[in-house]
């Protein structure tokens, strides 16, 4: 059974992920920004039901160059709200989720990719 907040207590507990974002890696973000968004909407081709927990789109750090600077959109990470709630069953749970999709796409925003976040633990 999913677990529900309301979208405020959602954003707080998202904003409470993003303040244990270490100081130094806060302070290297670089023209990011986060959303709560309440569900998914898979890209064409894509399975109609496709969910994702959270979605980073933008160039990672590591691949900028002096080009990317001439007028780029700002990074864009979306926390998806329904599919999060879906998968808790506890309000601990969901924090917890909350968190570990947020650092997963802040890693992926300092291009880090899957396979190295699951090295590291954060599956």
């Amino acid at each position: 059974m999913p677990y529900e907040i309301t979208r405020e207590e959602f954003e707080d507990a998202v904003n409470d992920a993003i303040d244990k974002i270490p100081d130094d890696l806060a302070r290297a973000m670089d023209n990011v920004a986060i959303f709560v968004v309440e569900e998914y909407e898979p890209a064409p081709g894509e399975p109609a039901d496709s969910e994702l927990l959270g979605l980073y789109e933008g160039t990672p750090l590591t691949e900028r160059d002096s080009w990317w600077e001439a007028g780029s959109l700002p990074d864009r990470i979306s926390i998806f709200r329904g599919p999060l709630s879906r998968l808790c069953d506890s309000r601990e749970e969901l924090v917890e989720e909350i968190l570990v999709t947020v650092v997963h796409e802040v890693a992926h925003h300092f291009g880090i990719d899957d396979e190295r976040l699951h090295e590291l633990g954060w599956s």
